[in-house]
């Protein structure tokens, strides 16, 4: 059984992302295994937040070349929590 913390792996920051967090939305990086209702369970548990909605992208790794080297960049899954009106996660703070 994973904890909380397995589940959620870094927050993401991004230009989208930070547009996000002005309607209430917050965007992590997850584990590839990692459920709605799992994640939902652990921003509660890790932030004291409540949780609407939590919708989540599979994001397939790109084919890369770097000097004359093919590789493919890990496949990740990012999670958009939206979380009920009054709360809010201020991810640069931390855990």
């Amino acid at each position: 059984m994973s904890t909380h913390h397995d589940v959620i792996l870094s927050p993401v920051i991004t230009e989208k992302a930070t547009k996000l967090s002005e309607s209430n939305q917050v965007v992590f990086r997850v584990t590839l295994d990692a459920t709605k209702s799992a994640i939902a369970k652990a921003v509660e548990a890790l932030f004291k937040v409540k949780v609407k909605a939590v919708n989540t992208v599979r994001v397939k790794g790109k084919k890369k070349i770097f000097r004359g080297t093919k590789f493919t960049r890990s496949d990740f899954k990012k999670a958009v929590v939206t979380l009920e009106e009054g709360h809010q996660i201020d991810i640069t703070t931390g855990l």
